[in-house]
């Protein structure tokens, strides 16, 4: 395996080491376990730092705002006469699948539903409730966590392709810190890059077995065990390392778009066939109040309400932690396909266009499943209750026409989700441990998906997924630090760049 880095051999020799330490009982290690560990540090660092995630995620959306309105918007990504490689249509489908796509699919009915009987202020199961639930759904996955990816997938995209520096982490850090960046600060900030996306991947892995076996489960009367999730992981495995060996422009490329085309698909279906006038109010409705509220609720505290204050807890700091931990991996997968385009047009098409796409799939699942109980009696969120979130979506599907081929196609749609999302992060970690490569060595890249569907199953079974989890939200506190000192690096480069060019982006004569 040429051209691997040090980064590689620390990373995974970290990643086999944590995998075993997660599959140790906890009657071996009643204190030490890593479920207990790394719980014990996650709540310290929400409970004392949950200020600095929202202030964090806020400056980052400060700072994507300012970049559409600055001079800078008009340098391109890449040189001069560098145009995109792929179709916004593409661009989109691929941002979309790498950035969130199983989540939606996972949330979409769930997470509205469940704001609605535990809202974060004010009575529960009423219309300000639901008004509530929705709101906060669009906020936890809107502009701020597409900031947060677009901040660090603009810094990679602006140095690999326009200064040519390594497609590494630590290469943007490069104008703040010298030389020394290539030592030990270097290896340390892309080793933290490579355990953030090796675990917040193989987490990931890990849920999606779990819904797509409840799915078969909830559709065809199945069993759902441990046995037929740990099937679904091997099978999975199997078709998301053929897409990653054969390469960006094909595997990756074609199931992006089969992604975005079966999720419009679906979400039409639900629209169109069920409550729409309902659906299209909501999302108004809740659009305007969102846009209206975001600079409140990016900002708020409870320091005067332990309740709430738990509620924040559990949803908005997991979620701004949650967020940080993937932008490594999101970041850098977005950078490589958005060589040629300009700053401007890159922070409005990663700020908006998922954005709306996202409130709009909520309102129509979220929508669906709250109008349901509200006024249809269904009792979704007690099915939720009793055999989890993975659930929700079939249990709203299932009121609908033709709801068991309709829950088939969005099994299918969870799939080529779970793909799409596990062979994309193969290929970053590939960039990640390779110094940067734009094609990295299906060795190497061979090694990595392994380990990811790996710790996934190993975890599954033995029960330690969600401590693998906190694992990579850990990691999300220093991502974090590294992202604001990226903010400071890409500015120094970009007011440095100012004296070369005029406002119009062109270089002077």
């Amino acid at each position: 395996m040429k051209k691997v880095t040090r980064v590689f051999y620390i990373s995974a020799i970290v990643a086999v080491l944590f995998i075993i330490w997660g599959i140790i009982p906890k009657d071996v290690l009643p204190n030490a376990n890593l479920d207990n560990i790394t719980n014990i540090i996650q709540s310290f660092l929400v409970d004392e730092f949950g200020w600095f995630y929202l202030l964090s995620a806020t400056s980052f959306v400060i700072f994507a705002i300012y970049l559409i309105f600055s001079k800078y918007g008009n340098i391109k990504l890449g040189r001069p006469g560098d145009k995109p490689e792929y179709s916004y249509l593409t661009w989109f489908a691929m941002l979309f699948s790498a950035g969130m796509g199983i989540g939606l699919v996972f949330w979409g009915a769930a997470e509205p539903l469940s704001h609605f009987h535990d809202p974060p202020f004010g009575a529960e199961e009423t219309n300000d409730a639901a008004k509530t639930a929705m709101q906060y759904s669009f906020f936890h996955w809107g502009v701020h966590p597409w900031a947060i990816y677009a901040t660090i997938a603009l810094a990679l995209a602006y140095f690999k392709f326009r200064k040519q520096a390594p497609g590494v982490v630590s290469a943007v850090l490069e104008p703040l810190f010298g030389d020394r960046i290539k030592g030990a600060l270097g290896t340390t900030i892309d080793f933290i890059v490579v355990f953030a996306t090796v675990f917040g991947v193989s987490t990931s892995l890990g849920l999606g077995a779990i819904q797509i076996s409840g799915g078969l489960s909830y559709v065809t009367g199945i069993e759902s065990t441990i046995t037929l999730q740990l099937i679904i992981i091997g099978i999975v495995t199997v078709l998301y390392m053929t897409s990653a060996m054969s390469g960006l422009n094909r595997g990756i490329k074609y199931l992006s778009n089969a992604n975005l085309v079966l999720a419009v698909l679906l979400m039409l279906f639900v629209l169109f066939l069920g409550p729409t006038n309902f659906i299209m109010n909501y999302f108004t409705t809740t659009l305007g109040s969102y846009i209206q509220n975001l600079p409140s609720m990016s900002l708020r505290m409870t320091p005067f309400n332990e309740e709430n204050s738990s509620w924040l807890n559990n949803w908005t700091f997991f979620y701004w932690a949650w967020w940080i931990a993937w932008a490594p991996f999101v970041g850098t997968f977005i950078a490589r396909v958005s060589r040629g385009r300009t700053i401007r047009e890159f922070v409005l098409g990663v700020l908006l266009v998922p954005t709306i796409f996202g409130a709009l799939w909520f309102s129509v699942f979220g929508g669906s499943s709250i109008y349901l109980e509200t006024f249809k009696g269904a009792n979704v969120m007690q099915t939720i209750n009793e055999l989890g979130e993975e659930t929700a979506l079939f249990a709203v599907l299932e009121h609908f026409p033709i709801g068991t081929v309709i829950s088939i196609i969005a099994i299918l749609l969870i799939c080529t989700f779970f793909i799409t999302s596990a062979d994309s992060a193969t290929f970053v970690l590939g960039m990640q441990t390779t110094g940067g490569s734009l094609d990295p060595a299906n060795s190497v890249k061979f090694i990595w998906g392994i380990i990811q569907s790996s710790a996934a199953a190993v975890l599954l079974w033995q029960g330690g997924l969600n401590a693998l989890q906190t694992a990579s939200i850990i990691a999300a506190f220093p991502f974090a630090i590294i992202m604001i000192l990226v903010i400071f690096s890409l500015v120094k480069s970009f007011r440095q760049e100012a004296k070369e060019l005029d406002l119009t982006g062109k270089r002077k004569s």
